[in-house]
């Protein structure tokens, strides 16, 4: 099984469509979503459509949950704020139900798929330490477990150091347990600007980190049309 694994698209069509694209010449057997298919940009119900048309493994993640009202937004900083009020407004009803009811974990053989942390899913915790990672490990039994949230392509193994994901194979222990933070697709933070996201082939064991360039520009201006935050358009410029 080849699997691609998608996280925080965050309403940004051009970054969704293009990494679509790179997908379809990948041959992969399956499609994955690690959620925050909203938030930040200007293309929510587009982006809910193409993936809802397209990936039946979808969990949730803080910024639908928070466009739907089932999560609360008191710790996201006032551009958060705006783009999810601005979301909320603008999400089609049907969408807004489709997104209400994805789960916050969910399990594809081996694999674990969740958008923050397999401890507590709801809480939306950042997993950003060997620390962390290592007390994550006791709340799943799976060998593998799919993350997003923070923005960070990074690779956690139950018995070795953190490595950064820069787009290199990385070959997986069959003995060792993992965690991969896949990144995200419309709001990469890592200082790169373009897309990224993972694919993971089970036969070979091996997790690949790709990166595809968009077209930037466009995302920015329908954000600033929008009347959005243009902090939030000038970002994807710098990857951050």
């Amino acid at each position: 099984m080849r699997v691609a694994i998608l996280s925080d698209i965050h309403s940004n069509l051009e970054a969704l469509e293009s990494v679509l694209e790179d997908i379809a010449g990948q041959g992969v057997d399956d499609l994955l979503c690690l959620g925050d298919l909203v938030g930040y940009g200007a293309n929510p119900n587009e982006c809910v459509q193409r993936i809802r048309g397209l990936i039946s493994h979808v969990v949730a993640g803080n910024h639908d949950c928070a466009a739907v009202g089932t999560s609360d937004t008191s710790y996201f900083n006032p551009h958060a704020k705006r783009a999810v009020t601005w979301t909320a407004r603008n999400l089609s009803a049907d969408h807004a139900r489709y997104i209400s009811t994805l789960p916050y974990v969910k399990r594809v053989e081996h694999i674990l798929l969740v958008h923050a942390s397999p401890s507590e899913p709801a809480a939306w915790n950042y997993l950003l330490s060997p620390q962390m990672a290592r007390a994550e490990f006791q709340a799943f039994s799976e060998s593998i477990c799919f993350i997003g949230h923070s923005h960070q392509p990074v690779f956690f193994s139950i018995n070795g150091a953190p490595r950064s994901l820069k787009g290199d194979r990385l070959s997986c222990d069959p003995e060792e347990r993992y965690i991969v933070n896949v990144g995200s697709v419309g709001q990469p933070r890592d200082g790169d600007p373009r897309s990224c996201y993972a694919i993971y082939d089970d036969d070979q064991r091996t997790v690949q980190l790709r990166r595809v360039a968009y077209d930037i520009r466009s995302a920015q201006r329908k954000i600033l049309q929008a009347g959005l935050p243009p902090v939030l358009a000038a970002r994807l410029k710098r990857g951050e």
